[in-house]
């Protein structure tokens, strides 16, 4: 349905996006998941017409992005990161303006309004001023506005932003609902583990690049072993003793180290016996979207944040 091929971009001599590559297949929820500052934005703003790519091309549905960018809109919904809406007009008013827009009119906009609206359970909020709305009803009418002329494919950037942990639920029943029963494709683009696993496929973003690409549960599986987490004070200390006792190694990781083994509970027994003295807590689970980052990247996707929101 979406073919990306080889994309490139550059804020100068910074390069943002390089070699980008990706299938999108009609009616899966495709998930864009990587730290602030991997390049999804830049991404999600070519594929959203507001950039032209530098070098690669983007198939849409059969269209060239770069040179029929007004087909691609009318095929396009988008949810942006930051609202699109204007909060001195009703949320009637705002999806009217929407609808003049892709030359909905009369009976037909009407009716798509009250369609939408009731969907999404703002109906009744139509005369309302969206400066009056909670952060969650907003981006109800975000999805109102967005489905209004129909369109193939919803693209959305960091959705959940602002959204409490209840409006973030309640936004992601609806965004599965909708591509369960109508079938719509959906991309979207996130640093939150917790919506990257409810994406039928994912691509894992870093530096520009995309480092991994699968389902959630084929990239957990991918990384094998299980996860030994041990809180430690001198993770430094502990993580050479770890490597020549067991010739194994550990990441640094917040509050302590980590270490794949194929049978953590053993090794954790292991641990106890051989260091009881370094170590305050052990945990063992299953491989995690973080495990994958950091075999592929050999860094934490906590601690990437962190760097990336220090450089703001």
């Amino acid at each position: 349905m979406i073919k990306i091929k080889n994309l490139e971009f550059s804020y100068g001599k910074r390069k943002v996006l390089n070699g980008v590559a990706l299938e999108i297949h009609e009616g899966e929820i495709f998930g864009i998941l990587g730290p602030n500052g991997s390049g999804k934005t830049t991404l999600f703003r070519i594929l959203s017409t507001l950039l032209e790519p530098q070098k690669g091309a983007v198939d849409w549905l059969g269209h060239d992005l770069a040179v029929a960018a007004s087909a691609v809109r009318r095929t396009l919904g988008v949810v942006f990161q930051y609202p699109s809406l204007d909060a001195q007009l009703t949320v009637e008013e705002n999806l009217r303006c929407q609808g003049a827009l892709y030359g909905l009119s009369g009976k037909d906009l009407v009716s798509r309004m009250e369609a939408r609206l009731k969907t999404l359970g703002v109906w009744e909020r139509r005369a309302e001023k969206v400066k009056t709305l909670s952060g969650g009803l907003k981006r109800r009418v975000e999805l109102a506005k967005a489905l209004l002329h129909d369109p193939q494919v919803l693209l959305l950037d960091e959705p959940s932003t602002g959204l409490d942990p209840r409006a973030r639920a309640e936004l992601w029943d609806f965004l599965l609902q909708l591509n369960r029963e109508k079938k719509m494709t959906i991309l979207v683009t996130t640093h939150l583990m917790e919506e990257a696993e409810k994406c039928s496929r994912l691509a894992i973003m870093d530096q520009g690049g995309m480092i991994a690409e699968g389902s959630p549960e084929a990239l957990k599986a991918s990384v094998g072993a299980g996860r030994v987490f041990v809180a430690t004070t001198e993770p430094t200390v502990l993580s050479k003793l770890i490597q020549k006792r067991f010739q194994r190694a550990s990441f640094d990781v917040t509050g302590g180290l980590q270490i794949e083994h194929a049978a953590p509970r053993d090794f954790v027994l292991d641990l106890i016996a051989a260091f009881p003295e370094r170590m305050q807590i052990f945990s063992v689970r299953q491989p995690s979207l973080e495990d994958v980052f950091l075999e592929k990247t050999g860094r934490s996707f906590e601690a990437e944040e962190k760097v990336q929101h220090a450089k703001k």
